[in-house]
């Protein structure tokens, strides 16, 4: 019998997701915010770098703003009006202190009880590699939820006003091959392929097909695939660490 997988914790009020891309938790999370969202829970969305880097045809000086309003109009269809920027540069951020600090200082301001961040490891399963950026931040943001209630770590947070938090319970890692947890997708998934839809710019330039097309036939493939283990519900699956 296939292992199923579990519900995912609801007692809690307050979520930070933090990633390393505008459109990387639409790529997968977006349906699981919803129904949070709906369920009078709070979620930010962090990011690392406003990706600049990620469209060929468009210089970086003008793609960080369209960026950054396309993942603001994104995080709006499904609730989320909270939406910070790190600025560190897109394509090659770097894991250490000083992402774990700007992570830290995040996780003290908003003090989640729940951190969401995309797959840190080197693969995303077989032979398919991450990109640095994924690795870089996913891993920052493990390390960051403790880092945020040691007030020794960090102590010039505390010295900005920033006070330890500990009440980091979980940490959910998206787009995981090893998933333990998931979140029925149905009532959030026409605004989940609305938020990735809201990419427009980016998915115009990866794809020929009709960008509605290409989210929709997506976002089904990936939440369709976690059914049979999640009761024949599509679902958005996530990695659970508890703290």
């Amino acid at each position: 019998m296939t292992q199923q997988l579990e519900p995912m914790p609801t007692d809690w009020r307050r979520a930070l997701a933090v990633v390393a891309h505008p459109d990387d938790l639409e790529y997968g999370c977006a349906a699981a915010v919803a129904g949070w969202t709906d369920a009078g829970r709070e979620v930010t969305y962090l990011l690392a770098s406003r990706g600049e880097a990620g469209i060929d045809t468009i210089a970086p000086e003008e793609c960080a703003p369209l960026r950054e309003r396309e993942q603001r109009a994104s995080a709006a269809e499904v609730g989320v009006s909270a939406v910070d920027f790190l600025d560190h540069r897109d394509g090659v951020i770097e894991y250490g202190p000083a992402l774990r600090r700007d992570i830290a200082a995040a996780v003290r301001r908003y003090r989640p009880e729940l951190v969401i961040t995309l797959n840190h490891r080197d693969t995303w399963g077989g032979v398919a590699w991450n990109t640095p950026d994924h690795r870089a931040v996913g891993r920052a943001a493990l390390d960051a939820a403790g880092d945020a209630g040691n007030r020794w770590i960090f102590p010039e947070l505390g010295e900005q006003g920033l006070e330890p938090w500990d009440g980091v319970r979980w940490v959910a890692v998206a787009g995981t091959d090893r998933p333990t947890h998931a979140v029925d997708a149905t009532p959030g998934f026409e605004r989940s392929v609305r938020s990735l839809l809201a990419h427009r710019t980016y998915i115009e330039v990866l794809t020929d097909e009709d960008p509605e097309a290409y989210c929709r036939a997506f976002l089904t493939g990936t939440t369709g695939a976690a059914a049979e283990r999640f009761g024949g519900r599509p679902a958005v699956t996530f990695e659970v660490f508890t703290r």
